[in-house]
C-alpha cells in the first residue's frame, strides 16, 4: 500500500490531473480566455505560452488567429518546443505576449521575469496566473506544496513588486478566490481522501492533516491565487 502513496507523491501533478482534469489552475478555460482578453490577444499576435502542458490554452490563443507557440520541458504535440521559463529558446523582441499561468511560482522568479522582458517587443504583454499566500507559508508534506505550488509562493505585494522591478507597469490584477474554492470543491467531492488516507497508517493521517490545513488556508483566504497583465516599459 505504501508503494501506492509514494507513487502518487512522486507525481503529484499527474494525481491532481486524473481527479480534475485539464487545465490545473483555478477557473479553468473561462479564467484563462479572460486572461487573453486582458492581455489583448488577437489575430495575429505573437504569443508564447510558457509551460503550455498539454496545449489548452494554447489551443484558445490559436482560436482567436493569435500566431502562437508553447513551451515546456515535455513538450506534446505540434506548435510546442522544449525549454524552460530561465532560458528561453527565442531572439529578443521577439513575442508580444508572454502567457505564464502557473509556472512563475515553479521557477527562479527574478530570471523568469527578466526572461520575459528579454523577449517581449515594446509595448509587449506579460500575462500571468499564480498562487500567492499571505504570511508564512503553510508547514505542508512536501508532496503537496509542490503539487499546490505553494513550495516558492509568494505574497501578492511582493509578487507585484518584483514584477514591476523587472522593467513591467502592472496593468490589472483580477483576484481568483472563487475559482480557488470551487477548485478545492470539485476536488473534495471527487476523492474520499480522508476514507483513502486512513489505509496509509501514520502518514496517510499526516496527509489528511495536511490537507485539512490546507483546506482552511484557503477558505480563510491565507492562500489565494491571483492574475496580473503587465506591459513591457
Amino acid at each position: 500500500m505504501l508503494n501506492v502513496l509514494d507513487a502518487a507523491m512522486a507525481d503529484p501533478w499527474g494525481v491532481l490531473r486524473t481527479v480534475l482534469g485539464d487545465p490545473l489552475h483555478p477557473g479553468g478555460e473561462d479564467a484563462t480566455r479572460a486572461l487573453l482578453d486582458r492581455a489583448g490577444v488577437t489575430r495575429g499576435t505573437r504569443l508564447l505560452d510558457v509551460g503550455c502542458g498539454a496545449g489548452g490554452s494554447l489551443a484558445l490563443a490559436n482560436e482567436r488567429g493569435a500566431s502562437a507557440v508553447g513551451l515546456d520541458h515535455d513538450p506534446r504535440g505540434s506548435g510546442t518546443v522544449r525549454g524552460e521559463l530561465a532560458s528561453l529558446p527565442f531572439r529578443d523582441a521577439s513575442v508580444d505576449v508572454v502567457l505564464a499561468e502557473c509556472v512563475l511560482c515553479l521557477a527562479d522568479l527574478d530570471r523568469g521575469l527578466a526572461e520575459a522582458r528579454r523577449v517581449l517587443d515594446a509595448g509587449g504583454r506579460l500575462a500571468l496566473s499564480d498562487v500567492v499566500v499571505a504570511g508564512d507559508l503553510l508547514d505542508l508534506p512536501s508532496g503537496l506544496t509542490e503539487a499546490l505550488c505553494l513550495s516558492s509562493a509568494r505574497e501578492r505585494e511582493r509578487l507585484l513588486g518584483r514584477v514591476a522591478a523587472a522593467s513591467f507597469s502592472v496593468e490589472s490584477v483580477a483576484d481568483h478566490r472563487e475559482d480557488l474554492l470551487a477548485m478545492r470543491d470539485r476536488a473534495a467531492s471527487r476523492v474520499d481522501y480522508a476514507g483513502l488516507l486512513g489505509a496509509f497508517g501514520e502518514r496517510g493521517r499526516r496527509l489528511r492533516t495536511g490537507i485539512e490545513e490546507l483546506e482552511a488556508a484557503v477558505e480563510d483566504g491565507r492562500v489565494g491565487y491571483v492574475s496580473v497583465v503587465a506591459t513591457a516599459e
